[in-house]
């Protein structure tokens, strides 16, 4: 008899891990699958390009119904069918409309929830954040019908969001606590040339701004935006894009032990080793996650375990940052600023939008930020994630890994 494996959360972690898992070991488990949204798999990346309009929501559905059929697990998807209680005791869980499944494996995968910002107005109409499909359809509905949106939030999500309603032909303002822009990926001088670039493709700033309230028409709509140096900004669409939260409320109900994301140790096992967590849920050694290519790892050492291959260890290893605006190339890794002890090497070439720093301690490359000429940044990432001596090709590492003498280039 095979044994239970029920996953919570039908996104891009939990279904890579199932996917993983049906690869490694495909008889081992009867697999059931519940999920809040009333969809297959999709690639919440590609929220973006739909918004923008170069994909539509059937293009970035990654397993459709069909697929859990063809593999036999039983999906679950849909409000109704979000799971409310996790019964440790029974091990069973609970759906809103009282489906149960029981468990002889748990796998927690809910992601996470987005930052809404404490200001008073933030629960009238016209308010959103931009996280799931739903999002994307109110905020392609409001661009039919309405003329300016305004975006909190200058990372990669809110401008993304700000692209691809000004494409939509609405007028946007970001506005953003930082005088720069995606200040946690690049510095001042890069930030400002991915600044200029966006106002010559139509969007607008207000930075560094702090939004004191949202202001109400007569009917609960949100109208215009005031901000702590006493202006305001007329607004028909709000969207909060400020960053994410792991969703471990269900988790700390059950009793799990959690800090600021479900706490999992290297095989990404909660405490109750019958209970797994992958994705932006969970903490591991002290850090949770936002971006994807953690979030697939996290998978495939899950599944390794699930399948009782168990060798293998999650690692956190440096994440890259790209932002998905077409035309646009950047690239950021690692410790981008350094500190007293490192080295900045720079290159720029205005005329042509280009930008490379490079940031080296000891002779290893700890950080890196490119703007405009992206191709070398996977090498810089493998020399950073390698801690590699860079002492032999220093001199020409700047111009990339074309540039490099012969022997260092053909070498294998």
């Amino acid at each position: 008899m095979k044994n239970r494996l029920v996953v919570i959360g039908n996104g891009m972690a939990g279904i890579r891990t199932v996917e993983e898992l049906l690869s490694a070991s495909p008889e081992k488990y009867d697999i059931t699958v519940f999920g809040a949204e009333p969809h297959g798999n999709y690639n919440r990346i590609m929220l973006s390009s739909v918004l923008s309009g170069e994909k539509n929501i059937e293009d970035i559905i990654t397993h459709n119904r069909q697929w859990y059929t063809d593999h036999n697990i039983l999906l679950h998807a849909g409000e109704d069918k979000a799971v409310v209680e996790i019964n440790r005791s029974r091990k069973c869980v609970i759906a809103k409309d009282g489906t149960q499944a029981e468990y002889d494996r748990l796998l927690i995968a809910t992601g996470s929830k987005p930052v809404i910002p404490e200001i008073p107005g933030k629960d009238l109409q016209g308010v959103i954040s931009f996280r799931d499909i739903l999002d994307v359809n109110t905020m392609l509905e409001y661009s039919r019908s309405h003329k300016r949106a305004v975006v909190l939030g200058g990372g990669l999500l809110g401008l993304e969001a700000a692209n691809g309603l000004v494409l939509r032909g609405m007028h946007v303002t970001v506005i953003h606590t930082n005088p720069v822009l995606l200040n946690r990926q690049m510095d001042e001088q890069a930030g400002g040339m991915l600044q200029q670039a966006l106002e010559a493709r139509g969007l607008h700033f207000k930075m560094p701004a702090r939004t004191q309230e949202l202001i109400a028409d007569n009917k609960g709509h949100v109208k215009s935006v005031r901000f702590e140096d006493g202006s305001e900004l007329e607004c028909d669409l709000f969207i909060t894009a400020i960053g994410v939260r792991p969703n471990m409320q269900l988790a700390q109900t059950a009793k799990l032990y959690c800090e600021r994301g479900i706490v999992v140790n290297d095989n990404l096992q909660s405490y109750d080793p019958s209970i797994y967590a992958v994705g932006e849920c969970i903490q591991h050694r002290g850090a949770t996650f936002g971006l994807v290519a953690p979030l697939f790892e996290q998978a495939k050492v899950c599944a390794n375990h699930l399948s009782e291959h168990g060798m293998a260890d999650y690692k956190t290893l440096p994440t890259s940052t790209k932002l998905k605006v077409t035309g646009i190339n950047l690239f950021s890794v690692g410790n981008f600023l350094g500190d007293e002890n490192s080295e900045i090497i720079t290159f720029t070439d205005p005329a042509f939008g280009l930008y490379k720093k490079l940031v080296i301690k000891n002779n290893k490359l700890i950080g890196t930020v490119l703007y405009g000429d992206t191709v070398d940044g996977s090498w810089y990432h493998e020399l950073l994630e390698a801690e590699q001596d860079i002492t032999d090709i220093r001199e020409n590492l700047i111009f990339g890994q074309r540039y490099l003498p012969t022997t260092e280039s053909t070498h294998e």
